[in-house]
C-alpha cells in the first residue's frame, strides 16, 4: 500500500471516529434525542396550525376563492404546507448553530488537546463537527417531512419520492456552510458564553430575513435585499420546489448552485481558520 493511500485511509478513519463520537453524544442521550424530535412537532403543531392565514381570507364574497388567493400569494393553497417546509430550514439553522459550542466544550474538557496531539489534521477535527451537525439536521429533516405528512402536508403535482433525495442534498450543502461559519466564529473561544451570544444575536434575524415563514416579495425593500443573499432563502425555495411547488428546474438549479457556492466558501474559511487558529 502506498503512503498516499495510507494517509487517505488514516484521514477517513480519523474523520469517522471523531464524527461518530459527536453523534454518540446525541443518539446515546435519550432526552436530547427525544427533544430533537419533539421540537419540530411543537413548532408545526402550534405555529403551523395556529397561524391559519387561510382563515383570514373572506369566504362570503362572491367570486373570491381563498384557495386561489393563497395560491397566488404563497404558491400553494395551504399555509401549513408553506410553513412546514420552512421548518426544515429552521431545523438546519438551529442544529448547526450549536456546533460551535462543541469546540468550546472539547477545549475546556481537555479532549481538544488530545485530538490535536494525534496525527489527525486540524481540518479533520473541524469537519467532523460539521459533518455530525449536518447528519443530525438531515435526520431531523426526514422526521419533519413525515410529521408534516401526518398533519396534512400537500405535495405538489410534480412530487415524486425521489425528490426527497434532493431535499437531503440541499440540506447537506446548507448545513455544511452554516456549521462551518458558526465554528469559525467561535474557534478561538474558551468561554461558552461566546457561542451562546452569537446564537442569541443572529438566530431569529437570520430566520425571519428569509422566506421560511413569509414570501420575500411582500417584505420591505431593505429586508428583501437581505433575504436575497441569505442562503436559507435559497434552501427553503429549493425544498418548496421539490415538495410543494410546480418545479421550476431553472430556479431549482440556481438555488442549488447558490447554496453550493456558499457551502464551499464557508467550509474553506473554516478549514483555513482551523489551520491557523485551532490550538490547545
Amino acid at each position: 500500500m502506498s503512503e498516499t493511500n495510507g494517509n487517505s485511509k488514516g484521514k477517513l478513519h480519523g474523520l469517522w471516529a471523531l464524527t461518530n463520537r459527536e453523534l454518540k453524544k446525541w443518539y446515546k442521550a435519550p432526552v436530547i434525542f427525544l427533544l430533537s424530535i419533539i421540537q419540530p412537532i411543537l413548532w408545526m403543531g402550534l405555529l403551523g396550525k395556529a397561524m391559519n392565514i387561510g382563515a383570514l381570507v373572506p369566504t362570503n364574497i362572491p367570486g373570491v376563492d381563498p384557495a386561489t388567493i393563497l395560491k397566488g400569494t404563497l404558491g400553494t393553497s395551504d399555509y401549513f404546507s408553506f410553513m412546514a417546509v420552512g421548518m426544515i430550514a429552521f431545523t438546519a439553522l438551529f442544529t448547526t448553530m450549536f456546533s460551535g459550542m462543541s469546540v468550546v466544550w472539547d477545549r475546556r474538557l481537555g479532549f481538544l488537546n488530545k485530538a490535536l496531539s494525534t496525527p489527525v489534521s486540524r481540518a479533520v477535527i473541524i469537519f467532523s463537527k460539521v459533518l455530525s451537525a449536518t447528519l443530525r439536521s438531515m435526520f431531523q429533516a426526514g422526521i419533519i417531512i413525515v410529521i408534516a405528512m401526518a398533519f396534512g402536508l400537500q405535495f405538489g403535482a410534480n412530487f415524486t419520492p425521489l425528490n426527497v433525495l434532493g431535499v437531503f442534498a440541499i440540506m447537506f450543502l446548507v448545513c455544511v456552510g452554516l456549521s462551518s461559519i458558526f465554528i469559525a466564529i467561535t474557534i478561538r473561544s474558551t468561554r461558552i458564553e461566546t457561542p451562546m451570544a452569537v446564537v442569541n444575536l443572529i438566530n431569529l434575524p437570520l430566520m425571519f430575513a428569509s422566506n421560511a415563514f413569509f414570501p420575500t416579495k411582500f417584505m420591505p425593500d431593505w429586508l428583501q435585499t437581505i433575504a436575497k443573499v441569505n442562503p436559507l432563502t435559497y434552501t427553503t425555495d429549493a425544498v418548496r420546489q421539490l415538495l410543494i411547488f410546480s418545479t421550476d428546474w431553472t430556479q431549482l438549479a440556481f438555488d442549488f448552485a447558490y447554496v453550493a457556492i456558499f457551502a464551499t466558501i464557508a467550509a474553506t474559511i473554516g478549514i483555513v481558520l482551523s489551520w491557523r487558529f485551532l490550538s490547545k
